[in-house]
């Protein structure tokens, strides 16, 4: 089955190439399309640069609207009867999407995820304590006991895409949430191996985490965002942080001068 791969960019321009570059790669050839949403930086002047022989290859631009919308346009221009859904941060091990679309081609699942998400900035000392926060003591962004089943599709049919209308927009960040709300059924999971990043700094942990407090589809009732409101607050997250620190021994293994 023929697959078109779908990245919504706003300003990535410090990954974008990367992230194109190990798509090219892939075992399972597919065709790729970056949805440029309006970004202000370098990213448009570098997606410009790129030149791939032989490849279908598009770029689009649109105002600022968000990823949601930013997919939705993509899968409007895409050949593919399977749709596969990135990020501009992620980069994939070469059979990414083989792996990935290999239950929807053997007609076992109409979509899926993957449970092999590990942190790619694993070196930086936030992104590592994010992990930690989490409860996650390695570098999976996913944990081993991961439910079988999630309501974020990476790959998806066609047509099962198109019969709900796509992606629900202006919901920021829990667009990719809105799929699987709207389908009424979660993607199934495999072993495709990617790699994402963790917030690297504390200023992007906290914007994270105040995400997570807003997440609709997580905070599902006002008891929830109450909840999710306080335990995110700058001093229960400081006084929560040095403990998982220290649990883990982070303090000791890097140097302030490291850090």
């Amino acid at each position: 089955m023929t697959v078109s791969v779908v990245i919504p960019s706003y300003n990535e321009d410090r990954v974008i190439a990367k992230c194109i570059s190990s798509l090219v790669t892939q075992t399972k050839k597919c065709e790729i399309i970056v949805v440029d949403d309006g970004s202000t930086d370098k990213t448009q002047s570098i997606l410009s640069e790129i030149q791939i022989p032989n490849f279908k290859f598009q770029i689009l631009k649109q105002v600022h609207h968000g990823p949601g919308a930013a997919r939705n346009r993509g899968v409007k221009e895409s050949n593919g009867e399977i749709l596969v859904f990135v990020d501009s941060d992620m980069t994939f091990a070469p059979d990414f999407i083989e792996k990935l679309i290999k239950p929807i081609e053997l007609g076992e699942s109409k979509g899926t995820f993957t449970k092999e998400e590990c942190v790619v900035n694993w070196g930086n000392i936030w992104a590592r304590c994010w992990n930690f926060n989490l409860n996650l003591t390695d570098n999976r962004r996913i944990p081993n006991n991961y439910p079988d089943t999630a309501p974020v599709f990476r790959a998806i049919l066609k047509k099962e895409f198109l019969r709900v209308g796509g992606f629900t927009e202006g919901v920021g960040w829990t667009d990719d949430w809105s799929l699987a709300k709207k389908l009424g059924y979660q993607s199934s999971a495999t072993n495709a191996i990617c790699y994402h990043a963790n917030p690297e700094t504390l200023f992007e942990a906290f914007n994270q985490a105040r995400w997570i407090g807003k997440n609709e589809f997580l905070s599902k009732s006002f008891v929830h965002i109450a909840f999710n409101t306080l335990k995110y607050s700058l001093p229960i997250s400081v006084f929560v942080g040095f403990i998982i620190a220290a649990r883990q021994i982070v303090l000791p293994v890097y140097s302030f001068k490291e850090a």
